[in-house]
């Protein structure tokens, strides 16, 4: 196949992602254990084969494309924030932040109701935050510290704190990928609200009873008294707080170690070594997760130069005839984009110039054609195992992604309620929406 084919489009531009999740999700299905092959292991050998597709260029060429996507601006920074939310989280649980903040818990909410409390605390931050990274940062340990003191899983956990994040990531004003929806169709960010939230609203209702049904004959003893002290609360309150208020994620985090490590000096819990110590400890903790990021933009990168993104759009365009046919060819669409490139904000953004003129030419209104796109990358974004969601939960509560998938409620309701707000016309609008 010549190098023009490529670029046109090629479904075997794929194989390096094909042969990713054969190795990492194949191996674990087959041994029936997930940490058989390690997912830094499986990501470079699907990035050494990368390198070596496409004869016609050379070795060198093929280096600096990934290299050039490995080292985009957004990918280094998902690198540093995995680092920092590491020693956050290893400084915050080693002056006791996390047991605190689990007994507050306790103390409160029934143990039938924890799981619920943590998915509608998750909505409202990761709403307000416009970031499921930042929502995951500051759950994932309180979740951990939840599962260890009752009898619920950890990997449970960890899909309520993901369900919750992707729930603000899709409807937020300020989620990049809610303003890269509403940017690339016109409309307006209020309207796409109303519109998305009706739709995905039963998919949240539904995990909730889901939630409470599975951990009603939680068989923990609650009875006993939950200590805790505000103090060490706050650190977590210092990154909610900062994160809510628009500061840059990197100052929330630095801020958020250095926080936990005063008070952790003043109390007696850290001297300088150990606090030091647990800093290093938590980045290092993260170093593999890090890297991964990184090595999988590379992936991604080549993936595009080959021409798989232009395969994707080809191959689903070709296929629409009707209004609701264009509906799930948009979804099909930011789909593939999304499973093709982990990262549903470089998904809609690929993606939403084709889908726009989907959408005029089938006459869908822009408030359904942004919903759609928000909300069908938003789904894959919250089981992808490689998904930097799924990875940073994972990684904080040091389990595999894959453990996570069989809990991922909320964004497979998500999916589900689209599709069938796309079977049924809903909503069904009464006029013309005035563009911005």
């Amino acid at each position: 196949m010549s190098n023009n084919t490529m670029k046109k489009g090629s479904h075997l531009s794929f194989l390096p992602l094909i042969v990713f999740v054969i190795l990492f999700i194949g191996s674990g299905i087959v041994t029936k254990d997930f940490s058989i092959m390690p997912l830094n292991v499986a990501i470079l050998i699907a990035a050494a084969l990368a390198l070596v597709m496409n004869r016609k260029e050379s070795f060198g060429t093929k280096v600096d494309i990934f290299m050039k996507s490995a080292g985009h601006p957004n990918i280094l920074l998902m690198a540093v924030i995995f680092l920092l939310a590491g020693a956050f989280a290893g400084v915050a649980k080693g002056m006791g932040a996390v047991e605190s903040t689990v007994n507050l818990g306790l103390s409160m909410l029934p143990a039938n109701l924890l799981m619920v409390g943590l998915f509608i605390i998750g909505c409202f931050i990761s709403i307000s935050m416009g970031t499921s990274m930042g929502t995951i940062v500051a759950l994932a340990p309180i979740g951990v510290g939840i599962a260890s003191q009752t009898d619920i899983p950890v990997a449970l956990a960890m899909a309520t704190v993901i369900g919750g994040a992707m729930f603000g990531d899709n409807l937020s004003m300020i989620s990049d990928t809610t303003i890269a929806a509403v940017r690339t169709q016109h409309t307006k960010m209020k309207d796409k609200f109303k519109v998305n939230f009706f739709i995905v609203l039963p998919g949240a209702i539904l995990t909730m009873i889901l939630l409470g049904f599975l951990t009603h004959g939680n068989t923990a003893d609650l009875t006993g008294n939950h200590p805790y002290q505000f103090v060490k609360i706050s650190p977590y309150l210092a990154v909610l707080v900062g994160a809510l208020a628009g500061t840059h994620v990197l100052i929330v985090l630095a801020g958020g170690i250095i926080i936990a490590g005063v008070i952790g000096l003043m109390d007696g819990s850290y001297n300088l070594q150990s606090y030091l110590k647990a800093i290093a400890d938590g980045v290092v903790a993260m170093e593999d997760l890090a890297m991964v990021s990184i090595l999988i933009g590379g992936i991604v990168g080549i993936i595009q130069h080959n021409g798989g993104i232009d395969y994707l759009l080809r191959m689903i365009t070709s296929k629409i005839q009707t209004k609701k046919g264009a509906e799930f060819g948009i979804a099909g669409l930011v789909s593939a984009a999304d499973i093709a490139t982990a990262n549903n904000t470089i998904a809609i953004i690929i993606t939403g110039p084709v889908v726009k003129h989907i959408a005029d030419e089938y006459e869908i209104d822009p408030r359904k054609s942004a919903s759609l796109l928000d909300t069908f990358s938003s789904v894959w974004q919250g089981v992808l195992p490689y998904g930097v969601q799924m990875l940073a939960a994972s990684g904080l509560a040091a389990i595999s992604p894959v453990s996570i998938i069989m809990y991922s409620f909320y964004p497979v309701l998500m999916g589900i309620c689209c599709v069938i707000a796309i079977l049924v016309g809903f909503p069904r609008f009464k006029g013309a929406e005035k563009k911005e």
